[in-house]
């Protein structure tokens, strides 16, 4: 599945589009090179399930809860500044990947090895044009 985002002001419909498109998979991996858009996108994808707080990038604190409006959480990890896969054993990556709570993850090739087989991979590319081609395998 593709979805295309030429310019910011469209990312609400976009992030529609993909909740649209989720099903009942709850882990997605965002890969993509630094300033790609993954933290944008996972901002819209909050608001759009619902998320009325402040959505910020857990860079420095790793991970970051949301509720959607059902009350239910929204886990948003970022592995950029973990040092080796430890750190995700010590603050007990299994209860959130395993929850059956959403999972959006920034950087998961720093914890591939302990991603699930469920994960959805989710590729954001710049475009030449400077939008992003958002690509979910």
């Amino acid at each position: 599945m593709k979805f295309l985002l030429n310019k910011l002001s469209d990312i609400d419909a976009v992030a529609q589009k993909f909740v649209d498109n989720m099903g009942n998979r709850n882990i997605f991996a965002f890969y993509g090179e630094m300033g790609a858009g993954k933290t944008t996108f996972i901002k819209a994808l909050c608001k759009t399930l619902g998320v009325a707080e402040t959505i910020t990038s857990p860079t420095f604190a790793i991970i970051n809860e949301y509720n959607k409006e059902d009350g239910d959480p929204i886990y948003h990890f970022d592995f950029y500044r973990i040092k080796n896969i430890e750190e995700a054993y010590d603050f007990g990556y299994e209860d959130y990947f395993y929850s059956g709570h959403l999972c959006f993850i920034e950087w998961p090739e720093l914890v591939e090895p302990l991603l699930p087989e469920s994960v959805v991979k989710v590729q954001i590319v710049v475009m030449d044009n400077g939008g992003r081609s958002i690509i979910v395998d």
